[in-house]
């Protein structure tokens, strides 16, 4: 397939990039020097590259700093991703359109769950900016392909985690400061809530099933991905200090919450299985392993 992928230079983009090369397809994508919001470019590079399919990865995703600047998230992830439909629309021959949104829409729907994991049939109910904006992109994705046709798939990822993730995000941030206890000698790490539960996968697991999507999904339907399986930030911060084989301990820091911290946040992964022959398949352990190394080989 021709596949064009924004936002390629970021941690997820690497990846897809990589994957989507091994299984022999051709992958284009937007310089760097370019703006998701800037329509014109957008179409200028999208008809150099004429896509079969257009993978939006392209986005502000850090959840909590989008308290501090809600404009920006709306201008990039809902905006941004409007002029890229548009662009898209442009072409002689539509590409199927994998539009990343997040898991974070279900929002306050999680509070009303009882124990049991979010399905597609579930409402959106986005609690913070940053799930507005991308509640909003979807909605938008949903009308370029209600209006004109555009094939438009709707990707819901809950957590992915993986070597090379930012330390913005927790488990990043938590094998990053652990590999530097390590190497300075620090008995101690500062933690955030360690008692929020999240649903989380590998990204090598993860872009394995935005190719699937791009083959068989159907268009103008959403699908979560996702492991099905809730863990507490707690066991993830034990599982790498007994990776690390240190004995670091835990400091709660006030300065690490967030406004908002839905305490459970996870899904069924079910629709998507049933049309594709997607599943995770690569262990925790060895995930968190691989993101622990990358720290420890990074700060040194």
């Amino acid at each position: 397939m021709r596949a064009f992928i924004t936002g390629v230079s970021g941690f997820v983009g690497k990846w897809l990039s990589a994957h989507l090369a091994d299984h022999g397809d051709e992958v284009f994508s937007i310089d760097e020097s370019v703006d998701v919001r800037d329509e014109a470019a957008l179409r200028e590079v999208l008809r150099a590259a004429v896509p079969e399919v257009i993978y939006h990865l392209a986005a502000l995703t850090h959840v909590g700093r989008s308290f501090e600047d809600p404009i920006s998230y709306l201008e990039v992830n809902t905006v941004g991703t409007y002029k890229l439909l548009e662009a898209a629309r442009s072409l002689v021959e539509l590409p199927k359109v994998i539009l990343i949104s997040s898991a974070e829409v279900y929002g306050l729907t999680c509070q009303n769950k009882d124990g049991d994991p979010i399905t597609e049939e579930d409402p959106v109910l986005p609690a913070t900016p940053y799930a507005f904006s991308k509640v909003a992109a979807e909605y938008g994705g949903l009308q370029q392909m209600y209006s004109y046709g555009l094939p438009v798939v709707l990707a819901r990822p809950f957590n992915h985690i993986g070597p090379g993730q930012s330390d913005a995000f927790v488990v990043s941030a938590l094998a990053k400061r652990i590999a530097a206890a390590e190497i300075s000698g620090e008995k101690y790490i500062p933690v955030g809530n360690l008692a929020a539960k999240r649903d989380f996968t590998d990204v090598r697991d993860v872009v394995a099933a935005y190719r699937m999507m791009a083959v068989e999904a159907k268009a103008g339907e959403a699908y979560n991905i996702c492991s099905g399986k809730a863990v507490a930030i707690s066991e993830i911060a034990e599982d790498l200090i007994r990776i690390s084989a240190s004995d670091i301990e835990l400091r709660r820091d006030e300065s690490l919450l967030r406004p908002v911290d839905l305490p459970v946040l996870y899904g069924s992964p079910a629709k998507l299985q049933d049309v594709t022959s997607w599943e995770p398949v690569i262990p925790r352990d060895q995930t968190l392993s691989d993101v622990l190394t990358y720290w420890r080989e990074h700060l040194s």
